[in-house]
């Protein structure tokens, strides 16, 4: 294995700024020397996790997660995951199929998923019904892949032109051919065929990483045969045009193969699967995210991570350490999320995007595994700042632990409320990557190198350090609670060790004591360095301050959210199954922290005193409302500030009063009633809801079609217009405007208003609706494109309310 190559720190340099202002602070609270380096103690240069069967959760939130996830790993049914893989190759089914995606044509993913997830329990808690369901899965698979006789291992299914689902392996014959059709996430009438492949070469590897099953190498190596073969029979120019559909991380695994196998055939297929689009301007240090689907990229990123450790590749750790930097700095939520309605947006424009789409979870799953490799390269505690950001805020908030059910999208938009998934009708990517996250919570709490021990997440726990043959417990209730204690609980004699304890960006005036006394402790890289002789029954204690922040958005000073330490507080706007119609609350005074008092600092809840509009309001960690509704960003004002805006909204409301006044009619698009009160018709239209609002689209080969008022009183109002509202930030949207049957418009969106609502006017020829009670609008994408999304349709008068034109 070939020595990673370290990537320029300096992408690091505004969490450096603050990393100095709490190292300071550590410094002169426990009279430490200057710094490390002076007093011979660095931190290692490389890294690598303590292997999570060493280490033990102890009571806390994520251990209760992994509770409710074990729950609900024992509840599925392996053979259901497995009724494609059976029925494909002949063999007898045992269960019935799942439903929601698994009943799709992107099937097959929630196996390989399932089979990781299992590993990783098996892991974290030794649960053999874990190992046992590994074993099982495994050998089903062998079962399939003799039954097929060529290596396949798969169970896509495939949509044909009349709608039937079949067997999706018919679609690489096609694809060797040359006939490589795809709209993005669509190959040749399956959905994301690789990325769902993926999946089940994940869960093999994992079944061999942590299960010690070398069978699953041999499924593993038989499927990449088959694979192989698909891309061995593309030119180069054919395999881009294959990969503008997502494959998720295929070339991570065909590398990490390589490692298990020695084969280099698996090395070379890895690199091939390369997307030049998307990671030719990384690699030359260039932001072009804006408008890219955000999951697709980032296992791309861990791949070339991963192929970096193993050759060595400069460009490669570039792409990989430039991406996550730009992402964690400039892309990201108060959270650790990124990207809304599942897509990167321009840089520094958060505040443009709370909405009730942001943050899909697997975005989240797949950064902690991007930060994992970095962190790995040049231990650096920014990088765990960040991590525990996400893990804690989003990866926490995903999963509803009295029911373990999972959120796809984590919403920031005030007022709106987790949507969780049911057990056995959806299995979106969100739940599949979902039953991983809640089986290793363990994973990266502890981190060594040679006679250092890194301890990076805060989280009660065991751990048997095998390196050292020494034993330790963390005993804490952080984040609610500062005080973090660290035993030493078995040593032989004693032994000389460096540890490492990460001290967070926010914090200032750490206190760190060693059996009672003050430690003499030195700071590098956000770490406060320990290094002793150490014997059974020392313990360590870290005191952090918990103060209260406000954090403003990238590139938004007027826009903030709430934290308390590494807590995200959010405004408990009720029950989730309330409605909430309100208003987004806002902050308006000189000094807000001042206006902002504990009502129970043990759990979390502080409450505004004056400062709150509409009214005061109360203050909860984030993760926690998994069935409340919440508000946690906020725009603030000063006294005058608050006072103009008002005057903004009165215009607003009288506008749209006018607007109304001219109206002859509305379609609600995407609402159940009045879609069927204007005879609504469609094909491969979906309904959509985007910040509040709803509407649809049509994707292509599609349409959408409805009935729309003319006439008042049964009379003509003279010419009219139509008026269509879409998302400003719509890009690539293609598709005419039809009124019965005569093409009024051309449209396509090209993100011409980012961040707003526009409202686009389209004056209807007089003939088209001169003498006619109702007329039919049809949005008709051109082929490879998509209709929309249109959040309403207006018919209004071009004159003021009552006169004719």
């Amino acid at each position: 294995m070939t020595r990673p190559i370290l990537p320029d720190m300096t992408t690091l340099d505004r969490r450096f700024l603050l990393r100095g202002a709490a190292a300071g602070s550590l410094l002169a609270s426990i009279g430490g020397v200057a710094n490390a380096r002076e007093a011979g103690i660095t931190v290692p240069s490389v890294a690598q996790p303590v292997p999570m069967e060493n280490v033990r959760l102890l009571s806390s939130p994520f251990n209760d997660a992994v509770e409710a996830n074990i729950k609900y790993l024992m509840f599925l049914s392996p053979d259901r995951f497995l009724h494609n893989y059976h029925k494909f190759a002949g063999l007898p089914v045992k269960g019935e199929i799942y439903g929601g995606w698994e009943s799709d044509t992107i099937a097959g993913e929630g196996l390989g998923h399932y089979l990781s997830a299992l590993s990783l329990m098996y892991a974290q808690t030794g649960n053999v019904e874990c190992l046992n369901r590994v074993t099982y899965i495994v050998n089903e698979l062998a079962k399939v892949q003799a039954a097929q006789g060529d290596g396949y291992t798969g169970a896509i299914m495939r949509k044909r032109k009349d709608g039937t689902l079949v067997d999706g392996k018919e679609i690489f014959p096609e694809i060797m051919a040359g006939d490589i059709r795809s709209a993005g996430f669509d190959l040749n009438g399956a959905w994301s065929p690789y990325y769902s492949l993926h999946k089940l070469f994940a869960g093999l590897l994992d079944a061999d990483k942590y299960c010690g099953n070398k069978k699953a190498i041999d499924v593993a190596v038989g499927f990449g045969g088959y694979i192989e073969k698909v891309f061995a029979a593309l030119d180069d120019e054919q395999t881009q045009k294959m990969l503008n559909c997502e494959y998720g991380g295929l070339n991570e695994s065909f590398a990490e193969l390589y490692m298990r196998t020695n084969d280099p055939r698996w090395l070379k297929l890895s690199q091939r699967i390369y997307d030049k689009k998307v990671l030719d301007p990384l690699k030359a240090g260039e932001d072009k995210l804006a408008n890219f689907h955000a999951n697709t990229q980032i296992p791309k990123l861990i791949a070339l991570a991963r192929l970096h450790e193993i050759t060595g590749d400069a460009s490669d750790a570039k792409a990989a350490s430039f991406f996550w930097q730009r992402v964690t700095q400039h892309h990201s939520f108060v959270i650790g999320g990124n990207a809304d309605r599942e897509y990167f947006f321009e840089p520094d424009t958060i505040a443009t995007h709370i909405t009730e789409q942001t943050c899909e979870s697997c975005n989240s799953y797949n950064m902690l595994k991007l930060t994992r490799h970095l962190y790995s390269w040049s231990p650096d505690a920014s990088y765990f700042d960040y991590y525990e950001r996400a893990h804690l805020n989003h990866i926490l908030a995903q999963q509803n632990p009295k029911t373990g059910m999972f959120a796809y999208m984590m919403p920031l938009m005030s007022g709106t409320a987790r949507e969780f998934s049911s057990p056995e009708n959806d299995f979106w990517c969100c739940v599949l990557t979902g039953i991983e996250s809640h089986s290793k919570h363990g994973d990266s709490i502890y981190w060594q190198s040679d006679d250092t021990l890194f301890v990076n997440l805060y989280i009660p726990s065991t751990l048997n350090w095998a390196a050292q043959k020494a034993a330790f417990q963390l005993d804490t209730k952080y984040p609610y609670d500062g005080h973090i204690a660290f035993k030493v609980t078995q040593l032989a004699g004693a032994k000389t060790f460096t540890l490492a304890l990460r001290i967070p960006a926010w914090a200032a005036n750490s206190k760190i004591l060693v059996n009672g006394k003050p430690a003499l402790a030195t700071s590098a890289k956000g770490y406060a360095l320990v290094r002793r002789k150490w014997r059974a029954g020392d313990v360590v204690t870290l005191d952090l301050p918990l103060d209260l922040r406000f954090e403003h958005t990238a590139g938004d000073e007027k826009v903030v959210a709430l934290l308390r330490g590494p807590m995200v507080l959010t405004v408990d706007l009720g029950a989730a199954e309330d409605k909430w119609e309100g208003d987004a609350p806002a902050l308006v005074g000189a000094d807000l922290l001042a206006g902002i008092t504990p009502v129970s600092v043990e759990q979390a809840v502080y409450k505004t005193n004056g400062i709150g509009r509409p009214g005061d309001m109360t203050f909860k960690p984030f993760y926690a409302q998994w069935e409340r509704r919440n508000a946690t960003y906020f725009s603030k004002y000063n006294d005058a500030e608050w006072a103009e805006a008002q005057v903004a909204y009165k215009a607003e409301q009288a506008r749209l009063k006018d607007e109304a006044a001219r109206s002859v009619d509305v379609m609600h698009l995407g609402e159940m009633q009045p879609e069927r009160d204007h005879n609504l018709k469609s094909e491969i239209s979906y309904p959509v809801i985007y910040r509040g609002r709803q509407g649809r689209d049509a994707r292509t080969l599609g349409f959408f079609s409805f009935e729309m008022n003319t006439q008042r009183d049964g009379k003509d109002v003279g010419p009219l217009i139509l008026q269509a509202t879409y998302w400003g930030s719509e890009n690539n949207r293609v598709f005419d405007i039809l009124v019965d049957g005569v093409a009024i418009a051309h449209e396509r969106l090209t993100g011409r208003q980012p961040g707003a609502w526009i409202d686009v006017d389209y004056p209807i020829p007089l003939e088209l609706t001169k003498g006619k009670a109702k007329v039919t609008i049809k949005f008709d994408p051109k082929e490879g494109k998509t209709a929309g999304p249109v959040f309403g349709v207006k018919l209004f008068t071009a004159a003021a309310a009552g006169t004719t034109a």
